[in-house]
């Protein structure tokens, strides 16, 4: 199993949840992060107070899926995610050592 860790604009988590699901995949886990890459961030005038913003809004999306599905996700992503400008995202792809479903004792699905 793997461990399919997504970076991505907020804007486009919807689209990515479309995509995923016209593939079959369901299961995900979304939180909501602050986090800085080559975009870097931007500055803002507050009160007339310049201010450096050099984290920004993003979804991280986590999925366990079975091996010969990774590359699926992955382009579904990208197709998705994509508008060709910096602060797209990321996507890292770690093994699962185990997993097991609490319900039921199911090992490894």
């Amino acid at each position: 199993m793997k461990l399919v860790i997504v970076y991505i604009r907020p804007e486009k988590l919807n689209a990515v949840k479309q995509a995923l699901y016209s593939k079959g995949i369901y299961s995900m886990s979304v939180t909501n992060i602050l986090g800085c890459g080559r975009q870097k961030g931007f500055t803002e005038t507050y009160r007339g107070v310049v201010m450096e913003m050099n984290l920004l809004k993003k979804i991280r999306i986590e999925i366990g899926i079975k091996d010969e599905l990774v590359d699926t996700v992955i382009e579904s992503v990208k197709s998705a995610a994509q508008t060709g400008k910096e602060g797209d995202g990321m996507v890292f792809v770690q093994d699962i050592a185990k997993a097991v479903r609490i319900r039921t004792g199911e090992e490894n699905l």
